[in-house]
Order: structure tokens, then C-alpha cells, then sequence
């Protein structure tokens, strides 16, 4: 019997890394996409580590080019098998700067890597799995999808049509069985680069592990179709909340 499939889009260290090795251990097949295939290392070491039968690939694209992603997602369902579970897992850099001052290079870039690249990727898995009448698509995505921002539009802008993005998806798929959901991280990441931005001020309560994140995109891929969420947040016990 052929193991389902999880494509990773975003497959970095950290949450990427997590991920993988959380549905690997749970018999998955791990297809891992990144700008390079350099870019999905750690990803691919953990899964393998996290079950040694586990087919893992990597593979390079490039999400501002939504064909792309299409035609590497293609690739994948060919050589590996069906993709039941897909993980928009994409972010760029945290850009600060007045809204006044954003320029439209950056507008079309941020559009294009949080809505274009998820849509194109999520395109390419849902009439397969409308057919087959299930199916997981998850968006990683931030409270930044709930509220304007005057030092971080761009941010802001991205994640408010991933949202938007997102429900569409769900409200027009969800009755063919395809589980469709945006996750909202209202959190740090416990990972190297915040530990070493928090500096002093560092305490591991305060920030969100990425297994324990990868913990909860499982749990939700789990749930019955009569209780579904198409809407989560996750935060640490001790956040602050900002929404």
C-alpha cells in the first residue's frame, strides 16, 4: 500500500523542519519545496531521522512564479504518489517601513509570494483531491491577517490576502472534503534566530516551539469532517495577546 504524500512548500529550519519530521513519523511520504534545494537540508534530515522508510524529496522553485510551483507539485504527484496533505509554509523577510513608503515592487512581490504562490499551490492539488473527496491544505500565516500595521504594511498586506485567500478556498471546496485552513501564529518561534534576537531578554516560555506548532497542523489534519477548523491561532500561554 503507497504511504500518502505531504508536500512541504517553504521547507526552512525551524517550523519547516518540525513539520516535516511530524508527518513523517506518522507514515507520510515527504515531497520538500524550496527556492534551493540547500534551503531544505534540515528539513530532509529530519524526516528521514524521523522514519527511516520515509521517501523524501527535495525540490527547488520558485513561489513568485506561480507555474512554477505548478509544475513542480505536478512532478511531485507523478514520481511520489497522491498529495494529501499540503503545507503553504512560505515567509519573507519582516520589511519595516511607513505605508507611505512602500513601493509597488514591494507590493507586487509581497502579493506574489503570499497570495499568487499559495493560490498556484494550492491549484494544483485541489482538483485531485475534490475528486478523491479529501485532503488537507494548510496556510501558515500570522494575526498580522487581522489588523493593519503603520511600521509593517507589507507584512500586513500579504497575510490579510492569504486570509482572504484561504476562506475562499475553504467556503467553495470544503464540501467536496478537502480540509482547508489558515493558521494564525500569534507567536515567536523558539529558533535559533529569535534566541539570538531576544538576546538577554530570552525565555523559552515566552516563545512557541516549532514541534509543538507541527503538533497542532497534525492534530487539526486529524479532525472529523462534522467539527471542522478552517480558523486556528496558536500562541504560548504567556503571550501577550495582540488580537
Amino acid at each position: 500500500m503507497s504511504r500518502p504524500v505531504c508536500a512541504l512548500v517553504g521547507a526552512g529550519e525551524g517550523l519547516g523542519q518540525a513539520l516535516a519530521a511530524r508527518f513523517s513519523a506518522e507514515g507520510h511520504d515527504i515531497a520538500l519545496i524550496s527556492r534551493t534545494e540547500k534551503g531544505s537540508e534540515a528539513a530532509a534530515a529530519a524526516a528521514r531521522a524521523a522514519d527511516r522508510h520515509a521517501a523524501v524529496e527535495q525540490c527547488s522553485a520558485d513561489v513568485t512564479e506561480p507555474h512554477s510551483i505548478e509544475e513542480i507539485l505536478g512532478a511531485v504527484e507523478t514520481r511520489m504518489g497522491s498529495i494529501e496533505v499540503l503545507i503553504y509554509n512560505v515567509r519573507d523577510e519582516f520589511t519595516a517601513c511607513e505605508p507611505l513608503n512602500m513601493t509597488y515592487e514591494a507590493l507586487e512581490h509581497v502579493f506574489r509570494l503570499e497570495v499568487v504562490g499559495a493560490f498556484a499551490a494550492a491549484k494544483s492539488v485541489l482538483p485531485a483531491m475534490r475528486r478523491r473527496g479529501r485532503g488537507s491544505i494548510f496556510f501558515s500565516s500570522a494575526t498580522a491577517a487581522y489588523r493593519g500595521s503603520k511600521s509593517h504594511p507589507l507584512y500586513a498586506i500579504g497575510k490579510f490576502g492569504l486570509r482572504a485567500l484561504s476562506q475562499s478556498l475553504a467556503k467553495a471546496y470544503s464540501c467536496d472534503g478537502v480540509h482547508i485552513v489558515h493558521v494564525r501564529l500569534d507567536c515567536d518561534l523558539d529558533v535559533p534566530i529569535m534566541r539570538e534576537a531576544y538576546g538577554e531578554q530570552y525565555e523559552a516560555a515566552s516563545l512557541a516551539t516549532p514541534e509543538d506548532v507541527a503538533e497542532a497542523y497534525w492534530l487539526t489534519h486529524l479532525q472529523r469532517r462534522s467539527a471542522w477548523s478552517n480558523e486556528i491561532e496558536l500562541r504560548p500561554h504567556t503571550e501577550t495577546w495582540t488580537y
